[in-house]
């Protein structure tokens, strides 16, 4: 028998042509259909069995076996099928081999169970761009041009000396009437220093604000709709009518 791992079965179309075991290891033959409810199986080639069992019983699959929770006399009391009635087509017919036995009546019961998963949570931080103005006092150097006459600034003068004798007399020679002249004919510039305060800006990143990430449990209800199915028992006498009994407990 394997030994792998039974789990519950997903797809039943792959159980067909795959054996069917009990507990003990119980041969229950090989499954040859499948509908909404049960699965019919069957064991031997000459002295033929057929088990009509119900996917409502425990069970598990590993790829190649079958594993129901009964064992095979269970089977063989409760499941065992009437030949006959299979071949014409009527499976609702289970023979068991003590008219006196229990009947089963098979519910379906939902089982919930949690599991764990992981997902992730992410933190982005991108740059933004934005336009600041900020105001800046620049200070800076001007001329100012202030006009006087000559004998103003020498009345300005401080300095004293003492008398000196009056000067000869000069005469004014050509060669410094023409010196004169070349000078007030040629361009003279003077060049200024003036003092100025230029922008300069630069940038320099900072920690603005810091933010802690916390983890915290919610616990919420969920609600769980799912379909069962449930076997409900009919009987009928000879003449076709549904007897109905009192059941003692």
């Amino acid at each position: 028998m394997e030994t792998s791992t039974f789990v519950p079965v997903t797809d039943w179309n792959e159980v067909i042509k795959k054996e069917a075991r009990g507990l003990s290891d119980a041969d229950l033959g090989e499954v040859q259909e499948v509908d909404d409810n049960y699965v019919l199986t069957q064991r031997g080639t000459i002295s033929k069995e057929k088990f009509y069992l119900p996917k409502s019983i425990p069970h598990g699959y590993n790829g190649r076996v079958l594993l129901f929770d009964i064992t095979e006399e269970e089977a063989k009391e409760k499941f065992i099928v009437n030949t006959s009635a299979a071949e014409g087509g009527d499976r609702s017919k289970v023979q068991t081999r003590d008219p006196e036995s229990p009947i089963p009546v098979i519910e379906e019961r939902l089982e919930v169970s949690k599991k764990e998963s992981v997902v992730e949570a992410k933190v982005i931080k991108k740059p933004v761009k934005e336009t600041k103005t900020v105001e800046v006092e620049l200070t800076h150097e001007e001329l100012i041009i202030e006009k006087r006459s000559p004998t103003a600034a020498e009345d300005k003068t401080t300095i004293t000396k003492p008398p000196s004798p009056p000067p000869p007399p000069t005469t004014t020679t050509p060669a410094a009437s023409s010196s004169s002249k070349e000078i007030m004919q040629s361009k003279t510039e003077i060049n200024i220093p003036l003092k100025r305060e230029d922008v300069v800006v630069s940038k320099k990143p900072y920690v603005k604000e810091e933010i802690v990430i916390k983890k915290k449990s919610v616990t919420e209800t969920k609600t769980i709709t799912e379909q069962v199915t449930s076997e409900e028992v009919s009987v009928r006498n000879a003449n076709g009518e549904e007897v109905i009994e009192e059941v003692k407990k």
